[in-house]
């Protein structure tokens, strides 16, 4: 597996491995798959109780939770005769970091183009 890495300057992206960041990204490029997330991180929910929310059938929530488990971003387990869901706020965290870190990156190479914009042509400064 290939891990994301960029480097620039001495500064390296480096976090998660490209096909776990690829489904946690696609798993939160819904927006029912985005409240799903929300709700179970505030308080752990059975399937049946976060399908309420939603106006589409239990079955197609099934399938969002499954999103959402595959990319661990939430954890099912049964009780009983329910499944009970709650958020991996680890996942939340390791996909926060990963884009905080993209940020520094572009705030830096932002800040090096107007370093560059702000030198004095006349005096003919180059880097």
């Amino acid at each position: 597996m290939a891990s994301v890495g960029i480097t620039c300057n001495q500064m390296v992206v480096h976090d998660l491995q490209e096909d776990k960041t690829d489904r946690i990204f696609h798993a939160l490029a819904d927006a029912t798959r985005r409240d799903i997330v929300a709700r179970v991180v505030q308080r752990e929910q059975s399937v049946s109780t976060l399908a309420e929310n939603y106006a589409m059938s239990f079955a197609a929530v099934q399938k969002h939770v499954m999103v959402l488990e595959r990319a661990s971003l939430i954890v099912k387990e049964r009780r009983g005769r329910e499944q009970i869901v709650h958020g991996n706020v680890d996942t939340v965290h390791r996909a926060t970091q990963l884009l905080q870190q993209y940020e520094e990156l572009w705030r830096f190479r932002a800040e090096s183009i107007r370093e560059i914009l702000s030198e004095n042509p006349e005096r003919g400064d180059k880097s």
